[in-house]
């Protein structure tokens, strides 16, 4: 993925988050309504500290320890995505989401496209503690890609 395309998803990523922002204000004190909530604030985190990272590699010397801090934080994230989707917070509730049904129904598919962010997530906390800056920009890139990945399978397109 060009680097120009991986700002871009994280640019969608961003715009994303706003928008579902105003429709979580919405959301009911109910157990679907919950976990959408959760849902939406942990994937805002993670796209902060996303962003963080790739605004970061952006510089001639990234700060190296602010990469890595967001590194970990995206890491400990990555590895509660599959908790965030429990039975019932779907489009099933009649509640706002962007969570496709098939996150449901696919659930092999939806686990190993999981799996993969993870796996991308971990190696990039792996390079942000060795400090090697193209390395670290190449594995942002493949982050990316695999974010970019499951949202193309699981997220309602965005209008």
């Amino acid at each position: 993925m060009e680097k120009a395309a991986t700002f871009g998803v994280i640019a969608g990523i961003a715009m994303t988050t706003g928008a579902l922002a105003h429709e979580a204000a919405k959301l009911p004190n109910t157990p679907a309504g919950k976990a959408i909530q959760a849902r939406h604030d942990n994937f805002k985190a993670m796209g902060a500290a996303n962003k963080s990272i790739s605004d970061e590699l952006k510089k001639d010397a990234p700060d190296h320890k602010l990469v890595s801090d967001n590194a970990i934080k995206l890491k400990a994230l990555s590895t509660q995505v599959p908790s965030w989707f429990p039975k019932g917070s779907g489009p099933e509730s009649k509640l706002p989401t962007d969570a496709k049904p098939e996150i449901w129904t696919e659930t092999a598919k939806f686990s190993a496209a999981a799996n993969r962010m993870q796996v991308e997530v971990s190696k990039l906390q792996l390079l942000a503690a060795s400090g090697e800056v193209g390395a670290l920009r190449n594995q942002s890139r493949a982050v990316g890609a695999a974010c970019k990945s499951c949202h193309d399978s699981f997220r309602m397109p965005r209008s």
